[in-house]
């Protein structure tokens, strides 16, 4: 719900993100907000620690043109799963549904790509730089 909430800021009477129980069981789940912040510039920083509602948001936002994904990979969290806890104490997981952008691409394990990528390595990290900051402060200069 807070993802749909979030992306509604943006998105305006369109999908956020489809749920799918079994093939062909399809659920969408439409923007609840007026997109008050549609025709502002937008990027979105992403790497391989972005999931879940995260890539719910980001997909959203690039798949209707509304944000541009500067970074590297997401996670790829792209399942809703219950936990089922039984009386001695175990549980299991059971994934239930699957996510998908509103254009209909796969989150899960797939995750999302950049419209540009740019790497954060371990040398950027010692040098105190970000260059994937720098990018997005570069898209949003011009």
């Amino acid at each position: 719900d807070q993802a749909i909430d979030i992306a509604s800021h943006w998105v305006k009477g369109k999908i956020v993100v489809k749920e799918q129980f079994a093939p062909p069981d399809f659920r969408e789940y439409t923007s609840t907000g007026d997109g008050e912040l549609a025709s502002i510039p937008t990027v979105i920083l992403v790497n391989q620690g972005s999931a879940s509602a995260s890539e719910i948001v980001t997909g959203a936002l690039q798949d209707w043109g509304l944000a541009t994904v500067v970074g590297e990979k997401t996670f790829g969290k792209g399942s809703v799963q219950n936990l089922e806890d039984f009386p001695d104490g175990s549980s299991v997981k059971l994934t239930v549904a699957k996510w998908f952008t509103p254009k209909g691409r796969s989150i899960d394990k797939n995750g999302l790509q950049p419209d540009i990528e740019v790497k954060f390595t371990k040398d950027d990290a010692d040098q105190n730089k970000d260059p994937q900051l720098e990018r997005a402060l570069e898209i949003l200069g011009k």
